[in-house]
């Protein structure tokens, strides 16, 4: 199968999937509790927190399930998206000390770490022949200004021209602005002409600044967040978008975060993918936080594929959930499992057991195994193909 390209505001979505999924609804039998959700669908009546609140309790998380995956198939079919990707995280070093966080180092820290521009290169080049993204975020270094990652940014293109750059989060865009003198629009201006892809989104954790007191204290605010992406969405940069749960959430604020996202996503057409992940607690100092369940996981999956109809993908991160449970959330709503993944640490430093040694035939058959068809993306979800793997070499007859 040749490959084909999308808008990056359709990401690849049937045109035609609200009516898609109105026809799948119709067809299926459903419990009271859902009934409402799917009598609203039906009438395009958006849903609300209290919708969100009944989702988040409908006992049967099979039925739940169901119904976001026929959201997703409603948008791609059976297609399930990757790509080829490595982590290089650029420093550990960081000013904030965020509770929930085993990666960040101060500076004096034995195991501290900044990689220079060329150290940096360095590292890329190992996995430039295998990789069409670099997915870079990392700690607030003190002294790196917007000059340095511009730099960096114009060194990976001019290097490495096939490779994306997917980097910063939004505290590291706001960390830059403030020690360079520029505003936000003036640093990510900076930024993508050097050759920024895209944003990352990670970072947002819960938008209630009552939570983020407490595990995240001195980062950027909710609105801090939103804001600059807003931004970065107004001067052409897509971005994704995340959260992390099962710190001291409530449901209401789960609830509430993805009713912003989807907000601003409807404004703006910039969030290009939505990452829930379950916080790992291995190694930080959040003793209050509970692991989720594999169930939980799920059912967070779910219900964000049936209240963001306004940004195309959600992703299954197994560098946070593991390959087993991603696989199995192809079928709960999510529609992406990230990548190939050559090298990760921050969630690999928090307790995650994911290994970083897949290839494309792994993915691939993870994704066969979920009922998927394998499709390889670029960062952008606007250049896709079918990823058929290559047959397996013939054995010779035995003598």
């Amino acid at each position: 199968m040749t490959g084909w390209v999308s808008t990056a505001a359709l990401a690849d979505r049937d045109p035609q999937w609200k009516s898609n999924l109105k026809q799948a609804l119709m067809q299926e039998p459903w419990s009271e509790s859902l009934q409402i959700i799917v009598d609203k669908i039906l009438d395009d009546k958006s849903l609300t927190k209290d919708d969100g609140l009944l989702l988040f309790s409908e006992p049967n998380l099979f039925e739940l399930g169901r119904l976001a995956n026929l959201h997703k198939e409603a948008m791609y079919g059976r297609k399930a998206y990757f790509n080829s990707n490595v982590h290089v995280n650029q420093t550990n070093i960081c000013v904030l000390a965020c509770r929930f966080c085993a990666f960040r180092r101060g500076p004096k820290a034995d195991d501290a770490y900044a990689l220079s521009v060329d150290d940096y290169l360095e590292e890329l080049s190992r996995f430039s022949p295998y990789v069409n993204e670099v997915h870079s975020v990392g700690g607030l270094h003190p002294d790196w200004t917007v000059e340095h990652y511009a730099e960096l940014f114009r060194r990976i293109s001019a290097e490495y021209p096939h490779i994306s750059i997917k980097a910063l989060t939004a505290v590291e865009i706001k960390h830059l602005s403030q020690l360079s003198n520029l505003s936000i629009k003036e640093t990510l201006l900076q930024l993508q002409s050097a050759g920024l892809t895209s944003l990352p989104g990670g970072g947002a954790e819960i938008l209630d600044d009552g939570v983020r007191a407490i595990i995240c204290n001195g980062k950027e605010s909710s609105q801090e967040y939103l804001d600059i992406h807003r931004t970065a969405h107004e001067i052409g940069l897509p971005s994704n978008c995340t959260m992390l749960f099962g710190t001291i959430e409530t449901t209401t604020q789960r609830i509430e975060h993805i009713l912003k996202l989807r907000e601003l996503a409807s404004d703006t057409g910039g969030f290009q993918c939505f990452v829930p992940y379950p916080f790992l607690p291995d190694s930080t100092r959040l003793p209050m936080a509970q692991l989720s369940t594999g169930q939980e996981i799920l059912r967070v999956i779910a219900v964000s594929r049936i209240l963001l109809d306004t940004i195309p993908h959600i992703k299954a991160y197994r560098m946070n959930i593991g390959d087993e449970l991603a696989e199995l959330a192809l079928q709960f709503g999510a529609d992406d499992i990230d990548g190939t993944v050559q090298q990760e640490s921050i969630m690999h430093l928090a307790g995650s057991t994911t290994p970083l040694t897949h290839d494309l035939q792994q993915l691939s058959k993870l994704i066969n195994d979920a009922g998927c068809v394998p499709v390889k993306r670029d960062t952008t979800y606007t250049e896709f193909e079918e990823y058929v793997p290559p047959k397996p070499a013939k054995r010779l007859p035995m003598a």
